[in-house]
């Protein structure tokens, strides 16, 4: 499911967001990514109850090969966005 289907089923299936233009639904789910982002950019998680937790971790560098050359490189160290779905999201899957 895609940005834009995941919009069209909101409107669709939740009657009370029926009158909400398609525009106000993306602004709002925009709204959402960008405040998760935000929030891990400023080193907090954002834990959803029942769904789960986003939160970032640091990758440590490590080496690794190059898949077209097949060269030995080193990858640096990173910090990576996670998402870890709660035990109730798991169970409902």
């Amino acid at each position: 499911m895609n940005r834009k289907e995941l919009i069209d089923s909101i409107l669709r299936d939740y009657p009370e967001f029926s009158n909400w233009s398609h525009h106000l639904a993306e602004e709002v789910l925009c709204c959402t990514i960008n405040e998760i982002k935000k929030s891990l950019q400023s080193s907090n998680d954002v834990a959803l109850v029942g769904f789960g937790t986003f939160t970032k971790i640091k990758r440590s560098a490590r080496k690794g090969i190059n898949p077209s050359t097949g060269e030995a490189m080193q990858i640096k160290e990173r910090v990576v966005p996670i998402f870890r779905a709660s035990q109730a999201f798991k169970d409902y899957l």
